[in-house]
């Protein structure tokens, strides 16, 4: 286990006791729903509570930026990876300079300041964390090309046919999917793009892993219930784009976890304020770190891939 996952679990008995429960329940996992069980779609007012919940945590422990990082080489820093996918993803959407970019999910709003600084991209924010919110409208400073609305994304009011880009970057998983593209595609222009990176379920799972690994994260991260690379390509077509490409990167993604919690470790060990708030039972989302565990384990495993799919709206 621990070459498994980089020796990340080394680090002393906290850890190691969250790596004991879930291999527990490895050993003895439920009975995994039937194939064609619906699917669980969070509750946004959950989403919201737990990055409001979080904030500081995922803050402290990883960037503003708050997603997975890009190792092309390996030796980036986790500032360089984070921006790197963040690259990436605009590339897939084709942002430049002048485009009209809608940030869904955007969280402390750092994609949409890098889209303006680098690329002199307009955008426009989402996100239904209130932290979230107040603190990319400060970080914007005032920049006339950033929009922050503290809105629901099946609630925009955002005008039809009026956007170049719609980027989602690990903020559609928390969403019914169907809907979620029928008001992407909705809100883009004839020929807009659209580039979503996030987890995908991996084509064959073990009836071992399913429950502790895949549906255990989904819970403790209020994920709706993963699609396939296979699916998802569906899901797209059927809200009427052009699927042009997908890309699985999970193999350059998988070290922001054991990264992350190396991190945690450090903070937990010298913080006490922030020991004792994240674990001092008052969250709801106390199993934040379990589920870091699990999509480290979950990664390796391929239980969960990470991918890119760009698309675009056909013209007229």
């Amino acid at each position: 286990m621990e070459t498994l996952v980089d020796g990340v679990f080394t680090a002393g008995g906290l850890l190691g006791s969250l790596e004991n429960s879930i291999l527990a329940s490895m050993t003895f996992p439920p009975a995994p729903p039937p194939d064609d069980a619906p699917g669980r779609t969070p509750r946004s007012e959950d989403v919201a509570t737990h990055y409001d919940e979080l904030d500081d945590a995922y803050r402290q422990i990883w960037s503003d930026h708050a997603h997975h990082g890009l190792w092309l080489t390996g030796r980036e820093s986790i500032d360089e990876a984070v921006e790197a996918l963040v690259d990436v993803t605009a590339d897939a959407a084709e942002v430049r300079s002048g485009s009209r970019v809608i940030d869904l999910g955007s969280g402390y709003g750092a994609t949409g300041r890098q889209l303006a600084v680098n690329r002199n991209a307009e955008v426009t924010s989402l996100t239904i964390s209130p932290r979230q919110y107040e603190y990319a409208v400060a970080a914007d400073a005032g920049d006339p090309r950033l929009r922050q609305h503290l809105r629901d994304w099946f609630a925009n009011e955002l005008s039809p046919d009026a956007y170049d880009a719609v980027i989602a970057i690990e903020s559609l998983g928390h969403l019914e999917t169907a809907p979620a593209l029928a008001e992407a595609f909705r809100v883009l222009r004839p020929g807009g793009r659209i580039a979503v990176c996030d987890l995908v379920a991996g084509n064959k799972v073990p009836r071992l892993l399913e429950n502790p690994l895949l549906r255990a994260m989904e819970r403790e991260s209020h994920l709706v219930r993963l699609s396939t690379i296979g699916q998802w390509r569906g899901q797209f077509t059927a809200a009427g784009f052009v699927v042009d490409d997908i890309r699985d990167l999970t193999r350059s993604v998988r070290s922001t976890w054991p990264k992350g919690i190396r991190r945690l470790i450090r903070i937990v060990y010298r913080d006490r304020d922030f020991r004792r708030t994240l674990f001092g039972g008052e969250y709801q989302n106390d199993g934040f770190i379990r589920s870091l565990l699990r999509m480290t384990i979950a990664q390796r495993f391929g239980v969960v891939r990470y991918c890119l799919v760009s698309a675009h709206k056909p013209e007229l």
